[in-house]
């Protein structure tokens, strides 16, 4: 009997009408188009306005366009993963909430956090949920709205981040297409490099945390720089290794869009040519969950059935981790 995969059988994504451009943030901080792109290749990203907007609001139009490109009916999913930093609110589960909006009435769903990796530690859980032969439809939903976490005035965090969401369908697969291995790895020396420090239960919220402005993405850029070049390129090499794959049989790295110098060393390291690599973040910069399918979204029609394809993420705590997949459909 063949061994069931889990396989990706859809697509879907939304990303924001309102594009933050670096034109644009010249106007708000001290930087300029030249410096934002020769450090981080971004040249624009996308923000969620509207009051009592959140991250269900991206994922519920994701979902949508998931449907309507590939026609399946999600009303008997088994399970939602939603991987995110900003979910709708602390309690209950953004999960929860789209369960009831898809009406997948005999689901269950949780959010899962694990910094710009989230998506990939959610692939990997979704996709065990389908080997062990119990589940036959997992939704796997990577986003964030990175706006609302965001210092407009800290000019080394707002030039990186934006918002979007993107979402893939996990079903059986008997062909020995889908997810084939994954490595993943935390390590929390990298703690206190990037972060929110109030909001939880150390630092609950208070006037003074937020006059001090605590409730905000922090980071020291050089320290994660230098773990994520290192990190996200060793383990995808380390992927490649024990599954002897070579630069010449992986069709496509699918790397996190956080920087483009670190996708370049990421590439460089598997030994992958630039037109094996997805590449969006001059559009949509770092929206940390939904980099990883918002690629897959912008690439699918470029996708064939057996494709070999990589991903390769880094993330605050520190997190990271690669996953070894087989595309299992041609092009609509």
């Amino acid at each position: 009997m063949n061994k069931t995969h889990a396989a990706i059988t859809a697509i879907g994504g939304f990303v924001p009408e309102y594009r933050l451009t670096n034109a644009v943030l010249e106007t708000m901080i001290d930087t300029s188009d030249e410096w934002i792109t020769t450090r981080t290749g971004i040249k624009e990203r996308r923000i969620l306005k509207g009051e009592g907007e959140g991250l269900s609001v991206m994922a519920l139009e994701a979902i949508e366009d998931l449907k309507k490109r590939s026609g399946k009916s999600l009303e008997d999913v088994d399970a939602v993963i939603v991987s995110t930093v900003t979910p709708d609110m602390p309690v209950a589960s953004t999960a929860a909430f789209i369960c009831n909006k898809i009406g997948a009435k005999n689901a269950f769903g949780f959010d899962l956090q694990a910094a710009c990796s989230g998506w990939l530690f959610a692939l990997s859980t979704g996709a065990s949920y389908i080997e062990s032969g119990r589940f036959k439809k997992v939704l796997v939903i990577g986003g964030d709205k990175m706006s609302s976490i965001i210092d407009y005035t800290d000019r080394t965090t707002c030039v990186i981040f934006g918002d979007g969401c993107g979402v893939a369908l996990l079903e059986p697969n008997n062909e020995g297409y889908g997810v084939q291995d994954f490595i993943l790895r935390s390590d929390g020396v990298g703690r206190d490099f990037l972060k929110i420090k109030a909001g939880g239960s150390m630092y609950p919220p208070t006037a003074e945390t937020v006059a001090n402005r605590e409730h905000f993405v922090y980071q020291e850029g050089q320290q994660v720089f230098k773990f994520a070049v290192t990190n996200m390129a060793e383990v995808a090499a380390n992927i490649m290794d024990r599954n002897s794959l070579t630069a010449d049989n992986v069709d496509w790295l699918v790397p996190h869009q956080a920087n483009k110098r670190i996708i370049d060393a990421t590439a460089k390291r598997m030994g992958v040519s630039d037109e094996k690599v997805m590449l969006n973040i001059q559009r949509y910069g770092n929206t940390t969950n939904g980099t990883l399918p918002l690629c897959l979204w912008d690439y699918e029609s470029q996708l064939k059935k057996g494709d070999t394809l990589v991903f390769a993420a880094f993330g605050g705590g520190f997190t990271w981790g690669a996953i070894y997949l087989t595309w299992a459909y041609d092009p609509k």
